[in-house]
């Protein structure tokens, strides 16, 4: 049996996603744990008792703890994704854009979104007599870093979408789930900018699938 520990508000939905895409091509059968998110927006120290990093997603698997998004989505595509429909075909192209947007979401797109976020929360609840310097830190950060390097992912994939349906090509696949939160969330917060036309009609595609409903709508419902 697998069993996802789920984090409210968190990229573990992107796990919870990709299990409802197998449970409705290969009836494959999950057990949900739900876990809010402490007061301080931090995981809770109950995670810490399933896998050492005490993050979500964590994936039980046969005893064992799966961490990290990108490696659970792999390793449920080897395992459970038996007639490939939700993984890269053999084609070369294939193959490397699934790659690519895994691990350029992880390791460049993500960090950027997170820094932002930090730095924003950082000026935001300084103390009054810091506030202004604090602000001037994370305005420094935003024009000179953040702000480019999140620029150039969005034209990346930008380009992409605007020459295929779905970030690997015609199909949708586990490389759409994995980057749509971190879209998802820019949208919702207004930062993704109209001008990412293809961006937002890519989500509008992923968003329309049943298994991303029903995601969504038991998401919604663990913590209600």
């Amino acid at each position: 049996m697998l069993i996802l520990h789920h984090l409210q508000k968190s990229r573990s939905f992107r796990i919870l996603w990709l299990l409802e895409e197998l449970k409705a091509e290969y009836q494959t059968q999950y057990q949900l744990v739900s876990y809010p998110r402490s007061r301080s927006y931090l995981a809770p120290s109950a995670l810490a008792d399933i896998h050492p990093m005490g993050k979500s997603p964590t994936l039980q698997v046969d005893g064992r703890a799966l961490v990290e998004s990108a490696f659970i989505i792999e390793y449920l595509l080897r395992h459970y994704d038996k007639a490939r429909v939700f993984s890269p075909s053999d084609t070369e192209s294939e193959w490397e854009a699934h790659n690519f947007w895994l691990h350029h979401v992880e390791g460049s797109l993500m960090p950027n979104l997170v820094m932002r976020l930090v730095f924003g929360n950082i000026a935001a609840k300084s103390p009054f007599l810091v506030r202004p310097v604090a602000k001037g830190i994370h305005k420094k950060v935003e024009t000179l870093f953040l702000q480019e390097n999140i620029k150039k992912s969005l034209n990346l994939l930008e380009e992409t979408l605007n020459n295929h349906q779905y970030i690997t090509g015609a199909r949708f696949g586990a490389a759409d789930i994995h980057a749509h939160f971190a879209l998802a969330a820019m949208r919702d917060n207004g930062s993704l900018d109209e001008q990412f036309a293809a961006i937002h009609n890519w989500l509008k595609r992923c968003e329309s699938r049943t298994a991303y409903k029903s995601a969504f709508a038991i998401d919604q419902a663990q913590f209600a």
